[in-house]
């Protein structure tokens, strides 16, 4: 698990967040966030899946988990802007089949669009250089923890029967 709190802005990475169903997210997680904007983000590459959502002072705007073997596992709330193009097959990029003789199952790959979710929340571009300057992820420094209590083991193992 990693870390990091700022005023304003506190980041908690691990896998055991990484769920099939985003709006999943135990709710003391959630009610961690009120009063704020918190978001989930995961992908994972090998399965070309995403993941993410987005709580308003506790109440959920945006979910989506897709990928192309399974399609759309979760889709709620309006389409945020920067989505649209995707799911309009006007994003640049192939679809990205769950295997190469069949049709694809979504308009684009979700790892795509992962990649500008993750530039339109946080700054942060994964792969390319951003067309113009965003933030320095190199200037933020997280730390490493492996929790011992039995409480966030539990957690760990009940939020990994929802990974994909």
């Amino acid at each position: 698990m990693c870390v990091l709190s700022r005023p304003g802005l506190d980041i908690i990475c691990d896998q055991a967040l990484m769920l099939e169903r985003p709006s999943q997210l135990p709710e003391h997680l959630v009610q961690a966030g009120r009063g704020r904007r918190l978001y989930l983000h995961a992908t994972h590459s090998v399965a070309d899946w995403l993941a993410f959502a987005i709580w308003e002072d506790g109440r959920l705007i945006r979910s989506l988990s897709a990928s192309p073997d399974h399609g759309i596992t979760e889709d709620t709330g309006d389409r945020l802007p920067f989505e649209l193009p995707y799911w309009q097959g006007r994003q640049k990029g192939d679809p990205c089949p769950p295997y190469e003789d069949e049709e694809p199952t979504l308009p684009f790959c979700p790892l795509d669009l992962g990649e500008r979710a993750l530039r339109e929340f946080f700054g942060l571009d994964a792969e390319d250089a951003p067309p113009e300057p965003t933030m320095n992820p190199w200037s933020v420094e997280l730390h490493g923890y492996r929790p011992k209590t039995g409480r966030w083991r539990r957690l760990r193992t009940r939020l990994s029967a929802h990974r994909p």
